[in-house]
């Protein structure tokens, strides 16, 4: 008797309301692995919103008892050439960084189980809110795999003590914990995360949408600069802030004492 073939169901799917667009990994059935067909989603929905000056928050979630178990493992079992596999790695570090790249905040919005590049996801996005529940690891270490490629995200987030930790041990981490180290920002129960990711999400789309790219992008191209040069870049990116029709009705808002209203 044949298994009968899985129905065909998008790996993604976009919502937008109110500057917010909601990318919701769809494929519970997989654990909402990262294969092919789901980074390349990815990657041209990011893409895609990169360019749209409506979006000013984008929320990364999904559906099922996972969040992400990474990459899905019978795809690179099954493809074990190297060319494959070098192909399937590049496009994965292409749509981490292109996260890092985006001109609007990303959240990432953590249910269930969070596994090697499905932590590597979490680690990438800007800010994370993660269900008391939900769980995170760096696994691979378990089947004779050091998670190399989150280990590039993971030690940009927490501490290299704490990293070392979940990458050599590949023990699970709860989501108190996950926030205590500072892979997450905040651990609600499990009935409440909806509400609290996007009352995250509203209160940033409310912010000056050109201070908030601006402010994203100098953040993360200071990271890695000497002190001087991350000072320099950081003063000149406040005075384009402060002559910004935004910076300047800002600073009228804030002698007038009243709301600023962005453009």
């Amino acid at each position: 008797m044949t298994t009968p073939p899985e129905p065909l169901i998008a790996p993604l799917i976009r919502h937008d309301e109110g500057g917010i667009t909601s990318l919701t990994l769809n494929r519970p059935a997989r654990y909402n692995t990262l294969d092919m067909e789901t980074i390349a989603a990815l990657n041209d929905a990011l893409a895609q919103i990169s360019a749209d000056p409506a979006v000013r928050v984008v929320v990364l979630g999904s559906t099922g008892r996972a969040f992400s178990t990474g990459h899905n493992l019978k795809e690179m079992r099954g493809r074990r050439e190297p060319d494959f596999l070098r192909t399937l790695l590049a496009a994965c570090a292409r749509m981490m960084q292109r996260i890092t790249t985006l001109p609007q905040p990303v959240i990432a919005k953590v249910q269930g189980i969070a596994t090697a590049a499905g932590c590597q996801l979490v680690a990438t996005c800007d800010l994370a809110i993660a269900a008391r529940s939900a769980q995170f690891a760096t696994s691979g270490i378990n089947y004779g795999l050091f998670c190399a490629t989150p280990a590039v995200a993971l030690s940009r987030t927490i501490a290299r003590k704490h990293a070392l930790e979940m990458l050599f041990t590949g023990d699970f981490i709860d989501a108190e914990t996950a926030a205590r180290i500072g892979l997450i920002n905040h651990a609600v129960e499990d009935a409440e995360l909806e509400t609290a990711v996007y009352a995250l999400a509203s209160k940033i789309a409310l912010k000056s949408t050109y201070a908030t790219r601006l402010g994203k992008t100098s953040f993360y191209q200071q990271l890695d600069q000497p002190l001087d040069a991350a000072y320099r870049g950081a003063s000149a990116a406040l005075v384009e802030n402060l002559l910004a029709p935004d910076g300047l009705e800002g600073l009228e808002a804030f002698a007038e004492k009243r709301e600023p209203r962005f453009i």
